[in-house]
């Protein structure tokens, strides 16, 4: 089994896996400036919250506007944030060659987004945490990195 790659400010290495990191992602006819962006302005079915999110300047803004109870959260938020997660990483290390070597190179060791700040997305920051995050991109790495039905030789 490979060492752990722990991740989680943008400036460390392994950096770029974080969400804040500056990778623009194009989804749904539009640029966003992070997938951290795309991702807070999902929580919202109305426009004007959305592009919002999208204009503003950087990812911790991003995310404290869709932590906002005052705006409408939508209703099957908590059904589909892992799935809108997912999208926002598949196109971040789809769209960006340079960082998805970075995510191939990772080959099979596991990915933890490092932080006691969050137990659901990370580890919890005591590796008892969830660490969706990284789980998605083990996938993503899956995915994007093996290739497919390549045959064993006899």
């Amino acid at each position: 089994m490979s060492e752990a790659v722990h991740f989680y400010r943008v400036a460390d290495a392994f950096g770029c896996f974080s969400n804040f990191a500056p990778y623009p992602i194009r989804m749904n006819g539009k640029t966003w400036p992070t997938s951290e962006h795309y991702f807070q302005a999902m929580k919202f079915v109305d426009d004007e919250h959305q592009e919002s999110i999208r204009q503003t300047d950087s990812p911790m803004i991003a995310a404290r506007m869709g932590r906002d109870r005052s705006r409408p959260l939508r209703k099957d938020w908590e059904d589909v944030k892992v799935a809108i997660m997912r999208e926002a990483v598949q196109a971040k290390f789809r769209q960006h060659d340079d960082i998805r070597e970075i995510l191939c190179s990772t080959g099979d060791a596991t990915i933890v987004e490092h932080t006691k700040n969050d137990a659901y997305w990370g580890d919890g920051g005591d590796g008892a945490g969830e660490n969706m995050l990284g789980r998605i991109l083990m996938d993503v790495r899956e995915e994007l990195c093996r290739p497919h039905g390549a045959e064993t030789p006899d």
